[in-house]
């Protein structure tokens, strides 16, 4: 599946253009400003190397050996060493929208001019891209202190080393370019290390994070709605007076969304609702999706921040003809708001969870246990409440930080890191866990409607979202095995 392309252009791109370039192979095209960006930040980089000037990465060498001076006769064959020097990726191999994604934020770094890098390098990443070519990088292995060691296996794949992935298999990288027809990397001075200094991967995994997380969070509203309508639950609890008079972060916004969801219901007939105040997990939807709502757009700012930005050490200023060393390659802003996202969905996670089991509670519900309609020598759905506690307790593991600074390296130069890879993963497989959450809540509401037996007087969101389970899931009739079934709504729900 393909997409218009994506034109990089002096505005930024945001974390969709990245999404679509990664999962639905948009074409990546260059404005002439660009090339001339690029253009004007290589000459700076030339100049000052020709005037041996001590520039970090470029004169001299990396880390805790800023110390040593490179010879001209060095400048390119260090460049060439970064690469090898560098990849240090273990463990199983980045799926092929990760490194796709990688590659477009490398190429949205490179664009904003701070790099320096030759135009042919960038080119040829550009094009590398476009033609659907991926090097085969190791997931493990990054401090998130620009992501070194990935970065350095998708270059060597440039470069006619390792291996990559085109048109499928899985191919010495030499032939994988020479198949589809594209020369390899040749690098420059500067460029190898221009090339790996960045927080490339980090940020690509955000971009992708991001849109599977927000469709997750529509249809855990769409949930919401569904088990409201099945529990008879009180809408007052979505009151905009009652939002307004204290108005914390997306609450108003949720509850009119959820008010949107259930439009024309009954449930807001007086006297509709089985309770005057239902369990927290039911009453507290608004405060709990309204901090998740500020959660998922305080992580998209914050990777957009990144994406628009050269974090190069050291950036070429080129409107002031200065190469200067500094930190912003430093992401503790960034994972800082990836770790609040991670508590908001636990938190998410334990709400779904627990009015997942409580529809199944005759006692608070008012409905058969388990939902066995059949009566109760029938199973129903008690079976799902294991794997509900289960993926609830492993999100609420998943969300304990991991960015704290881990020890240092580089003879104690570099001690300061923020693990950004790894809280980005650690968020992908929550995410991963909260839509099975989502599509065990999704069967159990529709199946707790027919039971009641309210269908008539379902909200049009409502009725949608019964209308798209039931398009999945047949009626629970009679005892089946349900895992395929979650499997089912919970793909759905990842295809948005």
């Amino acid at each position: 599946m393909t997409t218009m392309p994506i034109r990089l252009t002096a505005a930024p791109l945001r974390a969709e253009d990245i999404a679509a370039i990664a999962r639905r192979r948009s074409r990546v095209e260059i404005s002439p400003d660009i090339h001339a960006r690029i253009r004007t930040s290589r000459a700076v980089v030339e100049r000052h190397a020709a005037q041996k000037r001590p520039i970090y990465g470029l004169t001299t060498a990396l880390g805790a050996a800023v110390d040593t001076p490179l010879g001209e006769e060095d400048l390119i064959a260090y460049q060439r060493r970064i690469a090898f020097g560098h990849a240090v990726g273990f463990g199983p191999a980045l799926p092929r929208d990760a490194v796709r994604a990688m590659m477009a934020v490398r190429i949205a770094g490179m664009a904003a001019g701070g790099t320096g890098i030759s135009p042919s390098v960038f080119e040829g990443l550009v094009a590398a891209l476009n033609a659907g070519l991926h090097p085969v990088v190791p997931a493990l292995g990054s401090l998130g202190a620009a992501d070194l060691s990935p970065l350095a296996h998708m270059t060597l794949g440039l470069m006619g080393h390792g291996q990559a992935e085109y048109g499928g298999e899985i191919l010495p990288a030499a032939e994988a370019l020479k198949r589809a027809g594209l020369p390899p990397l040749e690098i420059h001075a500067k460029d190898g290390h221009a090339i790996i200094v960045a927080n490339s991967l980090s940020v690509a995994q955000g971009c992708l994070a991001l849109e599977d997380v927000e469709r997750a969070y529509l249809w855990s509203l769409k949930a919401i709605a569904l088990n409201l309508e099945a529990f008879r639950g009180n809408v007052s609890a979505l009151d905009d007076g009652a939002m307004a008079a204290r108005p914390a972060f997306g609450q108003r916004e949720v509850a009119a969304q959820l008010r949107d969801l259930l439009a024309g219901s009954a449930l807001f007939a007086d006297g509709a609702a089985r309770r005057i105040q239902d369990p927290l997990s039911y009453r507290c939807v608004p405060q709990v999706w309204g901090a998740l709502s500020h959660a998922i757009e305080e992580a998209r700012a914050a990777t957009e921040i990144e994406l628009a930005s050269s974090g190069d050490n050291p950036v070429v200023l080129a409107a002031e003809d200065r190469i200067v060393s500094h930190g912003n390659f430093d992401m503790t802003a960034f994972v800082l708001s990836w770790e609040r996202l991670g508590q908001a969905l636990a938190h998410a996670a334990a709400a779904i969870a627990n009015r997942t089991i409580k529809l199944m509670s005759p006692v608070v519900a008012g409905l058969p246990r388990f939902l066995a309609s059949e009566g109760q020598n029938r199973i129903g759905l008690a079976i799902l409440q294991k794997p509900i506690a289960a993926l609830e307790a492993e999100i609420r593991f998943l969300a304990n930080p991991m960015s704290l600074t881990p020890i240092a390296v580089s003879d104690w130069i570099e001690d300061q890191a923020s693990m950004a890879p790894g809280v980005i993963a650690k968020l992908s497989q929550i995410i991963d866990r909260l839509r099975y959450l989502i599509a065990m809540e999704l069967i159990a509401s529709a199946h707790a409607l027919e039971i009641r037996g309210v269908m008539p007087e379902l909200g049009r969101g409502a009725a949608e979202a019964y209308a798209a389970v039931r398009g999945y899931v047949a009626p629970l009739t009679e005892d089946r095995e349900l895992g395929s079934d979650t499997a089912r709504i919970a793909e759905m729900i990842a295809a948005g």
